[in-house]
């Protein structure tokens, strides 16, 4: 370390001691913001995730007539794997059988003992994107309601799928906005420290600029101590949140959903984004504070 960078390192603690209510405040804030933002990130990044599997799970279904020729079935199947709005191999054939036997073993109370086979052999037909599905029905269904050659019905699951795809969109706009308030109240926390750091020392700042100290040298201490401010914050969120993840997420997880598709970021890559957070809010705020308040 050079000489210059620790006398930048020295002046920086020196200031965190003589202000040292102020920076136990704003490393708390920290410590609550960066911990709250990693619990968002991983159980955001989680709802993302689920939200993501049940568009998967949104499908067209396409019921046949019992009169329906195998080339009509073929000439749909066809037509609707070209469809823009189908995903790739997005076309599935569900014989009569498959689908009595797939509706037993889901209500096997139900369909137990039934005399013959009421259900249509059918087409799943999975959108490419979930917010395709209206797309998808309608380039199915014409406007007049005329359907396909040999197709009975065709059903979309209107009122699920939309619940389905506005709860993801309200989970997204929660997240963005939960996030953003815990930066703000960080940023505004850091800044009132920086700025009670330079109005104690402002007699200080004066003769140290009277003898020559260059900017560098007046902003540097500050700028250290919200950088300080915001690791310390985010490593020990980063602490709690580890004895929160052995403690309670074994409890929490298993109740939740069984799908492998369905996760959270790793808990290696939510420890960077916080640290990276806590860097940058720390910088951030003291950024802001010295170029409105020290003016050098």
């Amino acid at each position: 370390m050079s000489g210059r960078l620790k006398l930048l390192v020295t002046e920086a603690w020196r200031s965190l001691g003589a202000n040292l209510s102020t920076t136990v405040a704003a490393t708390m804030t920290v410590l609550i913001s960066m911990f709250l933002l990693g619990l968002f990130v991983a159980f955001g990044t989680w709802m993302n995730s689920w939200s993501s599997h049940v568009k998967r799970e949104l499908v067209v279904k396409v019921y046949f007539m019992k009169s329906a020729t195998r080339a009509q079935k073929d000439n749909l199947g066809r037509e609707l794997q070209q469809n823009q709005y189908v995903a790739a191999n997005g076309v599935l054939y569900v014989s009569k059988e498959q689908a009595l036997a797939d509706q037993k073993r889901r209500y096997p109370d139900l369909y137990q003992g039934l005399p013959y086979n009421p259900l249509p052999d059918s087409l799943q037909v999975q959108p490419r994107r979930g917010e395709d599905i209206d797309n998808l029905y309608r380039s199915i269904v014409k406007p007049d309601g005329a359907l396909p050659p040999g197709v009975s019905k065709v059903n979309d699951a209107k009122q699920t799928s939309h619940a389905i795809l506005r709860v993801a969109h309200y989970i997204d706009v929660f997240f963005i906005l939960a996030a953003a308030v815990l930066l703000i109240a960080s940023v505004l926390l850091i800044s009132n420290t920086i700025r009670l750091s330079i109005f104690s020392r402002r007699r200080e700042i004066e003769v140290m600029k009277l003898v020559g100290a260059t900017n560098w040298f007046v902003r540097g201490p500050f700028m250290l101590e919200g950088v300080f401010c915001g690791l310390v914050g985010a490593f020990l969120a980063i602490f709690f949140l580890v004895i929160g993840k052995a403690a309670v997420l074994p409890a929490i997880v298993p109740r939740l959903t069984n799908d492998p598709d369905v996760h959270s970021w790793g808990f290696p890559l939510i420890s960077l984004v916080i640290v990276l957070f806590g860097l940058g809010v720390g910088a951030f705020g003291s950024g802001i504070t010295m170029r409105r308040f020290l003016k050098v």
